[in-house]
This record gives structure tokens, C-alpha cells and sequence, in this order.
């Protein structure tokens, strides 16, 4: 199992990505690129405020946490078929939310704490 420190890392890794690949894979589709930036916001966002190591506020439980995390995988992965842009650009989508899906299954439930003396 991915230790839910590790899982946070890899959130906000993947926020900023999703941001930034529009411009690297020079996205034209207005959809599909706002698609990205619009979900790479929301990540950063929704971790920020999840009750783990890497949050900042612990308001969200990090299961609903994992839970958005597989919407949000479902989201991009059948975006192009979803939005209409599957003859210009699909297979970036597919990889990546099948593989925010399959961590959110392999991520521990529980956050760990550091023990307070």
C-alpha cells in the first residue's frame, strides 16, 4: 500500500502537471485543455484541505479524499469520448486517470500521524 504521506506528494505532483500539460502538449482544444487546468486547480486544491500529512486544514477525511480522487480519474478518463475531443487528443486523459484510479485503490486508508509526545 502507497503511505498516505507518499499519496500526498503525489497529489500535488499531479495537480501541477495537470496544469502545466495543456502547454507542453500544446492542447488547442479549449475544452480539453481548461479540462486539465480545471482539475489540476481542483486537486491541489481539494488536498490542501484533506485531513492528512500533506494537508494544510483537515477538513475533507482523506476516504472522501480517495473517493474524489477515482471521480476525478473516471472524469479524465472517458473526458475525450465525454466532451468530444477524442479524434484530437485522448490517450494523455486515459493514462492518467486510469492511474489516478488504480493509486487511490493502492493507497492506505489511514492516515499515520507522528506519535505527540
Amino acid at each position: 500500500m502507497i503511505p498516505t504521506k507518499i499519496h500526498g506528494y503525489i497529489d500535488y505532483l499531479v495537480g501541477l502537471f495537470l496544469i502545466i500539460i495543456p502547454f507542453i502538449l500544446v492542447i488547442s482544444n479549449p475544452t480539453a485543455k481548461w479540462l486539465l487546468i480545471s482539475l489540476g486547480v481542483s486537486t491541489i486544491f481539494y488536498s490542501a484541505i484533506t485531513d492528512y500529512e500533506m494537508g494544510l486544514v483537515g477538513i475533507i477525511p482523506f476516504k472522501i479524499h480517495l473517493f474524489i480522487d477515482i471521480l476525478a480519474g473516471l472524469l479524465l478518463a472517458i473526458s475525450p469520448w465525454l466532451f468530444g475531443f477524442v479524434d484530437e487528443i485522448y490517450l494523455p486523459f486515459l493514462i492518467i486517470g486510469i492511474g489516478e484510479i488504480i493509486i487511490s485503490f493502492i493507497t492506505s486508508k489511514e492516515p499515520r500521524y507522528p506519535e505527540k509526545a
